[in-house]
This record gives structure tokens, C-alpha cells and sequence, in this order.
């Protein structure tokens, strides 16, 4: 009688186990596949960013002492 109660909690630790570690996986899997979306979408962001930033008339601000963004001095000729 004991084995049997035995046996039935073994069996429902082994299949809580496999659903733990399969839901792990799963959990992993999508997570890095996120993680790829977000790096791919942030290098696309990225390049984006740098083509407008080549593009004329685009004035790049640089911080000054007193915290106020100003153009720095190669771009003022730059925008011309």
C-alpha cells in the first residue's frame, strides 16, 4: 500500500518535471528569439538614423559647459 502511494508520487514528480523543464525551454527559445527581433530592429533603427544624419541641411547639436545644446562648429558650415 505504501509503494503504491510511492509510485504515484514519482510519477507526478517526473511529469511535473518534464512540463518544468518544457515550458523552460519554450520560455528560452522565445525570449531569444525577442532578443534577436530587438537587436535586428535596433540596428535598422540605427542605419536609419545614420542615413538622415548624412542627409544636407541636418544641423548635429553637441552640448555646451552650461548645458545648453548648440551646433557645434563644423556643422554651422555644413548646413549652408
Amino acid at each position: 500500500m505504501l509503494t503504491g502511494y510511492l509510485l504515484r508520487i514519482i510519477v507526478i514528480a517526473i511529469i511535473g518535471g518534464l512540463i518544468f523543464f518544457g515550458l523552460r525551454k519554450i520560455w528560452r527559445d522565445w525570449s531569444g528569439q525577442f532578443r534577436k527581433l530587438d537587436r535586428e530592429d535596433d540596428a535598422r533603427r540605427r542605419a536609419r538614423d545614420l542615413a538622415e544624419r548624412a542627409q544636407p541641411g541636418v544641423i548635429e547639436l553637441k552640448r555646451d559647459k552650461d548645458g545648453t545644446y548648440r551646433p557645434s562648429d563644423g556643422d554651422e558650415n555644413r548646413s549652408r
